[in-house]
């Protein structure tokens, strides 16, 4: 009789070993959230003259932004900013393409923000490409607006006593003449040099502890002008 007792709670030990074993699944791992990958734009194209869109009046047409698809990515947001009178329009878009507004014979530049599909707040960012919207009966185009290379806007730089300003222009016709640099240490700088014909300045004296501005004027073959945003930097 003992030993049929000792068997079987021999039996009821093994066999409950056995249930719990069974029943403990392992947690499932918690998939890891991946950042949305910059997408790449496609039109309108980098320095181009925007000519396939949607004339609605003589001063305005539809532009249909285009843009691949980027991994990781719920949504899209597109800024497109006027380079003459700096206005930023923003969009959202779950879609990789959008169409707007904007008017004929000006200058633009555009980028696509793309925006984590795990609302997460994580976003990426494209490079930003520049076009100009095409006029009525425009047949040479004006300079876009220069953009600040070196010191970058809004920057501190080590302390000297000399600076190299590097700057980019670009036109869709391709006939850049010069540049004029304005630089100073009040918001309306004076002329520093004219005719410029490279893209840098060596050698500009600063001092320390000084926040400077500047801005290009960049001129063209046909007498066509374009003048940039007011760049900023400091000097510690």
């Amino acid at each position: 009789m003992r030993k049929s007792i000792l068997y079987i709670g021999l039996f009821l030990s093994v066999f409950g070993i056995s249930c719990s074993g069974g029943d403990s699944d392992p947690e499932p791992k918690a998939q890891p959230k991946k950042n949305p990958e910059p997408t790449s734009l496609v039109f309108p194209e980098q320095n181009s003259e925007c000519t396939e869109g949607t004339n609605i009046t003589e001063t305005h047409s539809t532009i249909l932004f285009k843009w691949n698809t980027s991994a990781n990515t719920g949504s899209y947001e597109l800024t497109v900013k006027n380079l003459i009178s700096e206005e930023v329009l923003t969009y959202t878009t779950s879609t990789n393409e959008y169409s707007v507004d904007l008017l004929r014979g000006v200058p633009y530049s555009w980028f696509i923000t793309s925006i984590s599909k795990f609302n997460d707040g994580g976003t990426a960012t494209s490079a930003t490409w520049k076009f100009y919207n095409a006029g009525v009966g425009i047949v040479n185009y004006a300079p876009f607006p220069a953009t600040a290379v070196a010191p970058a806007d809004n920057s501190s730089i080590p302390s000297s006593i000399t600076v190299t300003l590097e700057w980019s222009g670009s036109d869709v016709d391709n006939d850049i003449a010069s540049y004029d640099v304005y630089f100073g240490t009040t918001q309306t700088p004076l002329l520093l040099s004219s005719g410029v014909t490279v893209t840098t300045l060596n050698n500009v004296s600063i001092v320390p502890t000084t926040t400077y501005y500047w801005y290009v004027v960049t001129k063209d073959q046909q007498g066509n002008s374009s003048t940039s945003e007011i760049f900023e930097f400091n000097v510690n």
